[in-house]
C-alpha cells in the first residue's frame, strides 16, 4: 500500500495517521509519501516518523517529496491521499483573518469553519486542492481522498462536487461527542462503554440525536436534568453546547468555543458581557496556533535528543478506514459525504456528516432520514454561507464572497452590508497572492 500525505509538515496529524498506520499489522509495511512545500517542516517530520517506525520495528518505507514540482510523483500510485494542509499557515494567513474583521468590531474564535475567517480559508485553500485533485485524476486516479484541513464541509463538498476524486471528510469531533457531555456534566464515562448513539448533521454541528447505555436506556433525560444548575456554573467551558440542547433539544459534536461564532447568539458587540457570561474565549486560534509552534520547537529538540518516539494508536478514523478498504473487514465511521439523499431535509448540495459503512467497496454513507425540524434549520444557516463560498471559488466571482458574508449568521448579526462588502474588500488584498483574482 502506497499512503500519500499532502502538508506533512502538520506534525499532529502526520505522527498520529501514519503512526496509526505503524500500529497495524495490515498496513505497517506500506510506503509513506510524505508531501510538503516547506523543506524544515517536511525534514521536522520525516525525523519524527523515522524515529517511531525505527521503535516500531522498521517495517515502513519512507519517502519526502518536497516542493509543486515533486508533486506529481508523491501522488503516483497512492492508494490513499491524506490532505492536512494549511494554506498561508498561522503567519500570514490566519493572522489576517482575525486582524482585518476586528478593525471593523468583528470578533472570532477559531475562524476556520464558518464566519468570515472560514470563507477566506476556503478560498485560498480550494485552488490548492483543485491542483491536487487534477494530479491525482492522472497520477492516482482510485485512490481515496482523506481530507482532514477545515473548513471542513466546504473543501469536501468542492470535492465530492466538482472534481473526479473519490472524497471523505474526517473529524474527531464525532468520536468523543458523548464522552465530552459526560465529563461536562460530571457523569461517569464508563456508563457509555457499549453505548448506543446517533450522530447526523453537518461538520462541527452534527447532532447527538440518541444516546442509549448498553442496555438500551435512553440517556438523555438524565442530561437534561442537570444543564441548568451546569449552564449556571461560572467555571464551565462547555456552555454554548449545553445551551444548544436547552433551546433544539439536542448537543453537538464541536467544542463551546468553535459554535460560539457559528450563529447570532454570542458574540454581540451590542451585548459585551455575554462572552464573560458563556466563557467565550475570542482569537482563541490565534493562541493555539503561538502555543502549539512553540510547543512542537520543544517537542522536537527532545525527539532528536533522545532519538525514540513511541506511538499509541490514535482515535482518528484514518488508519480504520485503509485497514477495512484493505481487509475487506467493515468498519463504521462518522464521515463527511456529499448528501446522496441521507439526510431528507438538508440539500443534495450539501456535505454532510453521518454514519458510514467502510468496506474493501470503500466509504458509504447510511441513510439517516429527516433532523429534527430545528436542527435542520441551524444546519441550513450554516450550509447557505458553505454553498456561497464554494460558488465563489467555483466560479471565482466576488459578489458570490459577498453573499456568503452577508448570510453568514455570526458576521450578519453584528455588520450592515456595506460594511461586510467594504472588510471583504480589505480582507482580499490583504491576502494578495494567497487568492485567485475575481471579477
Amino acid at each position: 500500500m502506497k499512503l500519500t500525505f499532502m502538508g506533512a509538515g502538520s506534525t499532529v496529524f502526520a505522527r498520529n495517521v501514519i503512526g496509526d498506520c505503524m500500529c497495524s499489522e495490515a498496513l505497517r509495511e506500506s510506503t509513506f509519501a510524505l508531501y510538503d512545500i516547506d523543506g524544515q517542516r517536511l525534514k521536522e517530520s520525516q525525523t519524527i516518523l523515522e524515529a517511531m517506525n525505527k521503535t516500531m520495528g522498521g517495517y515502513a518505507k519512507i519517502e519526502c517529496y518536497l516542493g509543486v514540482e515533486n508533486r506529481k510523483d508523491a501522488l503516483r500510485g497512492a492508494d490513499f491521499v491524506v490532505n492536512a494542509i494549511q494554506v498561508g499557515l498561522y503567519d500570514p494567513c490566519t493572522i489576517i483573518d482575525f486582524e482585518v474583521p476586528k478593525k471593523y468590531g468583528l470578533r472570532q474564535t477559531i475562524a476556520d469553519t464558518l464566519g468570515i475567517g472560514g470563507i477566506m480559508r476556503a478560498l485560498r485553500t480550494i485552488p490548492v486542492m483543485a491542483d491536487f485533485a487534477r494530479d491525482m485524476e492522472e497520477v492516482c486516479p482510485d485512490a481515496l481522498f482523506l481530507n482532514y484541513t477545515n473548513p471542513m464541509a466546504m473543501l469536501s463538498g468542492y470535492m465530492q462536487r466538482y472534481t473526479g476524486v473519490k472524497t471523505v471528510g474526517l473529524c474527531h469531533s464525532v468520536q468523543v461527542c458523548s464522552d465530552s457531555l459526560f465529563r461536562t456534566l460530571g457523569l461517569d464515562t464508563a456508563r457509555l462503554e457499549g453505548k448506543k448513539e446517533l450522530i447526523a448533521g453537518i461538520n462541527h454541528m452534527a447532532w447527538l440525536l440518541e444516546l442509549k447505555d448498553k442496555n438500551g436506556v435512553d440517556l438523555y433525560p438524565e442530561v437534561k436534568s442537570l444543564i441548568d444548575e451546569k449552564i449556571a456554573d461560572p467555571e464551565c467551558k462547555n456552555k454554548v453546547r449545553l445551551e444548544y440542547i436547552k433551546h433544539f433539544g439536542y448537543y453537538c459534536t464541536e467544542s463551546s468555543e468553535h459554535n460560539a461564532e457559528y450563529n447570532m447568539f454570542y458574540i454581540k458587540s451590542k451585548y459585551p458581557e455575554l462572552i464573560e457570561k458563556y466563557n467565550i474565549p475570542l482569537d482563541e486560534y490565534p493562541r493555539r496556533c503561538v502555543n502549539q509552534i512553540n510547543g512542537w520547537k520543544k517537542e522536537y529538540e527532545e525527539l532528536v535528543e533522545s532519538g525514540v518516539k513511541e506511538h499509541k494508536r490514535s482515535r482518528e478514523y484514518a488508519s480504520h478506514i485503509m485497514e477495512a478498504m484493505i481487509t475487506g473487514k467493515p468498519y463504521q465511521i462518522g464521515g463527511n459525504v456529499l448528501n446522496t439523499g441521507l439526510i431528507t431535509n438538508l440539500p443534495a448540495e450539501a456535505c454532510v456528516e453521518v454514519p458510514c459503512l467502510v468496506d474493501a467497496y470503500g466509504v458509504h454513507g447510511c441513510y439517516v432520514g429527516a433532523l429534527p425540524v430545528q436542527c435542520a434549520a441551524m444546519n441550513m444557516t450554516n450550509i447557505n454561507v458553505q454553498l456561497l463560498t464554494i460558488e465563489a471559488a467555483r466560479t471565482l466571482k466576488k459578489e458570490h464572497i459577498y453573499q456568503a458574508a452577508m448570510l453568514d449568521p455570526h458576521t450578519a448579526s453584528e455588520l450592515d452590508i456595506d460594511t461586510i462588502k467594504k472588510m471583504v474588500d480589505d480582507l482580499i488584498e490583504a491576502h494578495g497572492d494567497y487568492l485567485p483574482k475575481y471579477h
